[in-house]
């Protein structure tokens, strides 16, 4: 037993926010597993990290540089070969959990964030190429992807909703969710198996507030923390009520708040700060490899997450008074996080594209 597993008692699922060929070939991956990882999270920013800072996927792309495809063709090649056999190697822990965990996310093309009905057609596409029941398509919960969260959930297809900062955000595609499960019920659809996760960043508000803030302001470090554990508290309102409560008598899974964007940027701070501070039933905390080790080091298994609650209310009035617009934070950070990882698809693909013409050239 590891303290990964002690914090999966707590309530708290530890998932991996990483993915690499060369950790699923080599052993590495099913070791993580073992030392208790639950699943698995990957995002454009992930994959041009693998793909251009790695040899692992040289052969790969040797080989299809011998046919017709486009770079974002082979990108779609490597990343859902990948997501197969990551799904493949922890299907287990779907078995054993009832499907509760064990997952391995895909993030749809990052330029259809603000386009619902291109998200609402690649949505099963790409379910459907992957081919695993234990695959979440992550969609972004921006204003154009909350119809495309309902109509995939309508669809029966399980969501990783990403990029969420605000209360406003969260509350909206948690309704979508919900909507979502309601229309396959009245179409006398399953729900008991339809599953979905809301991916709430964390450390980006801290570092984003921290700056307009004073020197020694003792709101520093604070305001990602309270934005979180307010989400939370949403969370359990949304669970005690009637709409959701007719869902959960049908078989409905709730839709777990997952923590994203956890390790620490600021050095000053704990290196486990925003896996400490969130720990409780109904989470997910997905964190890159170093905050994993670091919390298997000198990490603390207790629930935190609905702790001083008032004292997270009091924070966020604070940072008001302090002239800081929690709200147009938390928009710029949404907005920003789409650029990202739109960014980064785009590097991606122009190294894979560069790699394909020097082969074919060759």
């Amino acid at each position: 037993m590891t303290k990964l597993h002690d914090l999966a008692a707590a309530g708290t699922s530890p998932w991996l926010d990483n993915i690499r060929r060369g950790w699923l070939k080599s052993g590495e991956f099913k070791k993580m597993v073992s030392e208790g990882v639950l699943g698995v999270t990957s995002n454009p920013t992930i994959f041009q990290k693998a793909i251009a800072d790695s040899t692992d996927y040289d052969d790969a792309i040797a080989a299809l540089a011998g046919t017709s495809a486009s770079a974002k063709d082979v990108f779609f090649e490597l990343a859902i070969e990948d997501v197969r056999e990551a799904a493949d190697q922890i299907r287990h822990v779907y078995d054993d959990s009832g499907h509760l965990d064990g997952f391995v996310s895909f993030e749809l093309p990052p330029n259809m964030a603000n386009d619902s009905a291109a998200s609402i057609a690649a949505a099963p596409e790409f379910f459907g190429r992957i081919g695993r029941p234990n695959v979440y398509i992550k969609i972004p919960g921006t204003a154009e992807g909350v119809p495309a969260i309902e109509e995939t959930i309508a669809a029966g297809i399980n969501v990783n909703v990403t990029l969420l900062f605000s209360l406003a955000q969260y509350e909206a595609i948690h309704t979508a969710y919900l909507r979502g499960l309601e229309r396959r019920l009245a179409a006398h659809q399953p729900i008991a198996d339809v599953h979905s996760v809301a991916s709430f960043f964390v450390s980006r508000v801290d570092t984003a507030i921290d700056p307009a803030l004073p020197e020694g302001s003792p709101l520093r470090g604070k305001a990602a923390v309270a934005n979180a554990k307010l989400a939370y508290q949403r969370l359990g309102e949304i669970l005690a009520s009637e709409r959701w409560q007719k869902l959960a008598q049908e078989g409905a899974t709730a839709q777990r708040t997952l923590w994203a964007s956890t390790g620490t940027k600021n050095p000053e701070y704990s290196d486990v700060l925003y896996v400490d501070e969130l720990i409780g039933p109904d989470c997910v905390n997905t964190m890159p490899e170093g905050t994993i080790a670091a919390f298997q080091d000198h990490g603390t298994v207790a629930r935190t997450v609905d702790a001083d609650v008032e004292g997270a209310r009091a924070t966020v009035a604070a940072l008001a008074g302090a002239g800081v617009s929690l709200d147009d934070v938390t928009h710029k950070l949404e907005v920003d996080g789409v650029k990202s990882f739109s960014d980064s698809f785009d590097s991606l693909i122009g190294t894979i594209r560069q790699s394909l013409d020097a082969q074919r050239a060759a």
